[in-house]
């Protein structure tokens, strides 16, 4: 295994850290006892809480024992690398990214057979196809896709009619909507800069797609550097410079600056919109009108799926297919019955915690069934305080809840160059020019090669 670990560092440039005591390997049979290993990347206490209640059912219909442990996204990388080196994965990990499934398939981490053998029995015609095709490689199947995020552009359609400006779908309707709205007492866009964050990258390749750059073409040259990138890089140093908050922002400064009503726009995932409801205590809108009504913001707000550039010959839209992977050490047999449970009797349960982020990409337990997609429509949202989206919002926002993988464009992924995208999100090279360009340490141009420049030291190191 240790030269599964020293693969996994070169391509994600990690160094070799300490064993977490939480992270126990694969189960078995121990003693008699059937036993497995689970890992989750959704941390928040109350889904922590209603995972478990479903493994307590899955553990009551089969005796099967499961060790459910929390890894935080910014963590997974490097648990991973030290948990391969000491021979202790987990049998089974849940709510990944494509970019993780690749990760682990980069490094022979996946246990293909037993996941085909999942998908097999659930019914591949039961799945969104798009989602089975993303989390292939050939005829390997390397994860069950279990749900599907998008991201999203926000923005203040009362202060957008007001000034009569359209719906914010270009380059050029963005620039000129927060153009027109900072001088008004706030400012037109908030958005992701921080270096080493997964989320500026989700940010700017939602705002890059939509311009045709891509990160790497289907014959894996690096391609970051292209005029349509740096188009792109020189629109978001624009956006941020001229018309956004002062300072790195990440994924809470940008929701905070939104809530506040000091933002006209804001790029957020779907997950925004419950707490946008004001149905979750810790992140409440608190903007000026937000104080007498907490759901003014959800009233007031319109959303934007795909964008477009000047040189894009399409809108396109970035989004997450969340997976389940069993793992290559993992006691196979167990971990393909605990994800066939979650994907059929848990699945309505796992969907509920966070249904404004989890469009189901299984639609039904048949071919052309849609019995899981109609209960996902009827779900409440929020933590603290429950209640039906159409309560809050009108249909033309909900409908973008039930965008599914079909819509997503992905760098890498797409063209089949999944495991360079897997391996760059370790050092994160993109997010680091985005924090570069809009600091004003480098031009467009120079970002854009900066960028290039390390991916190419990342993909010499995958070969």
């Amino acid at each position: 295994m240790r030269g599964v670990a020293r693969r996994i560092g070169a391509a994600l440039g990690l160094v070799t850290v300490l064993l977490l005591s939480a992270c126990a390997g694969g189960g078995g049979d121990e003693g008699g006892e059937r036993r497995i290993t689970v890992w989750t990347a959704d941390t928040l206490p109350d889904r922590v809480a209603a995972t478990q209640a479903i493994i307590a059912r899955f553990t009551q219909q089969t005796g099967v024992q499961v060790e459910l442990v929390g890894v935080d996204e910014d963590q997974f990388n490097q648990l991973l690398t030290s948990s391969a080196a000491a021979g202790e994965l987990p049998d089974v990990i849940g709510s990944i990214p494509l970019s993780s499934v690749r990760t682990l398939a980069t490094n022979d981490l996946v246990n293909a057979e037993a996941t085909a053998a999942v998908v097999d029995a659930l019914g591949a015609g039961t799945f969104d196809q798009r989602a089975l095709e993303l989390t292939r490689d050939g005829d390997r199947q390397l994860a069950v896709p279990s749900e599907a995020w998008s991201q999203l552009l926000y923005y203040r359609r009362d202060l957008f009619a007001a000034a009569g400006l359209p719906a914010p779908t270009t380059y050029t309707d963005i620039l000129n909507a927060a153009r027109t709205l900072t001088p008004d007492g706030r400012v037109g866009f908030a958005g992701a800069t921080a270096p080493g964050d997964a989320f500026t990258q989700q940010t700017f390749e939602h705002i890059a797609l939509a311009n045709g750059c891509e990160l790497v073409n289907s014959a894996g040259e690096i391609t970051i550097a292209s005029p349509q990138c740096v188009a792109a890089f020189e629109f978001y140093r624009d956006l941020i410079t001229n018309y956004s908050v002062p300072g790195t922002q990440d994924v809470d400064t940008v929701r905070a600056a939104y809530f506040s009503g000091q933002a006209a726009m804001a790029v957020w995932s779907t997950f925004l919109l419950d707490e946008l409801a004001g149905l979750r205590n810790d992140a409440k809108p608190s903007c000026p009108e937000c104080v007498a009504d907490p759901a003014f913001l959800a009233r007031n707000t319109g959303v934007v799926t795909a964008l477009r550039g000047p040189d894009g010959t399409a809108p396109a839209q970035f989004g997450e297919v969340v997976n389940w992977a069993i793992t290559s050490e993992a006691t196979s047999d167990l971990a393909q019955q605990f994800v066939q449970f979650m994907m059929s009797d848990g699945y309505v349960d796992w969907l509920a915690f966070a249904p404004e982020g989890k469009f189901p990409a299984r639609s039904g337990s048949t071919p052309g069934g849609t019995e899981f997609v109609d209960r996902w429509k009827t779900l409440p949202v929020g933590v603290d305080t429950e209640g039906p989206l159409t309560q809050f919002y009108p249909p033309e926002v909900l409908n973008v809840l039930a965008t599914g993988p079909e819509a997503f464009t992905r760098w890498g992924i797409t063209q089949g160059q999944g495991d360079l995208i897997g391996a760059s999100l370790g050092e994160l090279p993109v997010p680091a020019a985005v924090a570069a360009v809009t600091s004003g340490a480098v031009d467009a141009p120079g970002a854009a090669a900066q960028a290039e420049a390390a991916l190419k030291s990342i993909q010499d190191s995958l070969r």
